[in-house]
């Protein structure tokens, strides 16, 4: 049984980009044939040549908001920053907050929108009322909340371009409720996706909200102890069909991102196939992908390099192997790929 430790490596503090490639394709790609670990380098835009007519390409079309309000308390004017985490109705958040509170706290982020502490959680997180709820609150938030970019991007200067950089080109208005972005999507253009398109590949998309939880640190030294937390996802009806067309013809089902692997991975495929009628598929997943997990219906991967000791490392080495990414991400840092959101892809095929 594989531990924590398996799945640690070395990574130069340089490596780790701060900023996106320009244009978003020319990142680059390193492809590993999962079966046999063999290596090769290319560039992001190289992925067409690596995609065949018939093969379904699913990635996750959630939109990013931004998350990060910086706010003063009402009486003593002291900063507060809070961290929109989990939307649940009524005005009511719960939240990550930087700063000292207590419960009644009120804080204000503008003439418009104020906030009331409710309380503190068990789990760290905090209870926040606001003064405004639904598409009112979000065209507030559009407005003066900054994108929720990791920890490890530390330029000095938050640009006002990340509204736009740390997001994918096809993410869905009506699909807002992400707190960070599905990250290997950001390398695609809107051009590239005709290209791909053009070559008959189909184009679908699922929707999985991401939460914090993706990127919570595993604490627990043997990994099975781990608990996910819960985020929600959904499949439209056609897009189920197409996949299990896809599968029946012998062409290959290819996530983009952990998260479009994990909406797909969370599907009971064996009761969708034999059912007469299949209806959109709508639900909350804690899947747990980790090396031994024996895929259902995911065939390839499009994926960015991920933090050490994370559940996403593990999920793509049940992909290919410990092994074979071990040496992958060996060979990464030594080619000084970059790493992380704004870094390079994988193709894990």
């Amino acid at each position: 049984m594989f531990t924590l430790s398996d799945f640690d490596y070395h990574l130069p503090l340089e490596l780790i980009a701060q900023k996106p490639a320009r244009p978003r394709d020319h990142s680059r790609l390193l492809l590993l044939n999962k079966k046999n670990g063999a290596i090769n380098h290319k560039h992001f835009y190289n992925l067409i040549d690596y995609l065949k007519q018939g093969d379904l390409l699913v990635l996750n079309n959630s939109k990013v908001f931004p998350a990060r309000l910086i706010g003063h308390k009402k009486i003593t004017g002291g900063k507060i920053e809070i961290f929109l985490h989990h939307d649940l109705g009524l005005g009511k958040w719960e939240c990550l907050i930087d700063g000292r509170v207590r419960d009644e706290l009120i804080v204000e982020f503008s003439h418009k929108l104020k906030a009331q502490i409710l309380k503190k959680n068990n789990d760290g997180t905090f209870l926040v009322k606001f003064n405004f709820q639904g598409p009112d609150f979000f065209k507030i938030v559009n407005k003066i909340g900054l994108m929720p970019l990791p920890p490890y991007i530390v330029r000095s200067n938050k640009l006002t371009s990340d509204k736009k950089n740390y997001q994918t080109v096809y993410a869905f208005d009506s699909k807002v409720g992400s707190v960070a972005a599905p990250t290997a999507g950001l390398h695609f253009t809107k051009m590239m996706l005709k290209k791909i398109k053009a070559k008959g590949v189909i184009i679908k998309y699922v929707t999985l909200h991401v939460g914090l939880g993706t990127f919570s640190p595993v604490r627990t030294e043997k990994i099975t102890d781990h608990k996910m937390h819960s985020e929600f996802a959904s499949i439209e009806a056609a897009t189920v069909k197409e996949i299990i067309k896809t599968k029946k013809a012998g062409g290959r089902v290819i996530a983009v991102g952990t998260t479009s692997c994990r909406t797909l991975e969370s599907i009971d495929w064996a009761k969708l196939r034999n059912s007469d009628q299949i209806r959109k598929q709508a639900f909350w997943t804690d899947i747990f992908i980790y090396p031994g997990y024996k895929f259902k219906i995911v065939d390839a991967l499009v994926t960015n390099f991920h933090l050490p000791k994370s559940t996403l490392l593990m999920l793509v080495s049940a992909l290919s192997s410990q092994k074979y990414i071990n040496f992958a991400y060996r060979e990464a840092v030594r080619e000084k790929y970059r790493f992380f959101s704004y870094g390079d892809a994988m193709f894990i095929y």
